[in-house]
């Protein structure tokens, strides 16, 4: 049996690169992370929809967006030295505690 929440971890760790490659393509003026934004995002979207054979669209729609913006976000303060404000912290465990509820409410029946 195929565990479709690998295939969507997957995809949204695609998506977090094709992401990090939008930044370093410096407005794609830089040619391979222009080009690897095509290829990490390709690869996500496939992922992605062979994980929605088994997951609810409006479930892992909710936790790829909100665990790619939770990993992004880290991404971001640890590589690109963003600012990490309380109201940032504060605001990604919110989202981290929205993702975790919309997969537990995956398993309730």
């Amino acid at each position: 049996m195929m565990n479709y929440y690998y295939l969507l971890l997957l995809a949204i760790a695609f998506e977090v690169c094709g992401t990090t490659c939008m930044k370093l393509s410096e407005g794609f003026t830089k040619l391979l992370p222009s080009v690897l934004i095509f290829v990490f995002y390709a690869i996500s979207f496939f992922l992605f929809t062979l994980a929605l054979k088994g997951i609810d669209v409006s479930v892992a729609y909710a936790i790829w967006a909100g665990l790619g913006t939770a990993l992004i976000t880290i991404v971001g303060i640890l590589w690109f030295r963003e600012p990490a404000t309380a109201l940032k912290m504060i605001s990604l465990i919110v989202v981290i505690t929205g993702v975790i509820g919309l997969h537990l409410s995956d398993k309730v029946t």
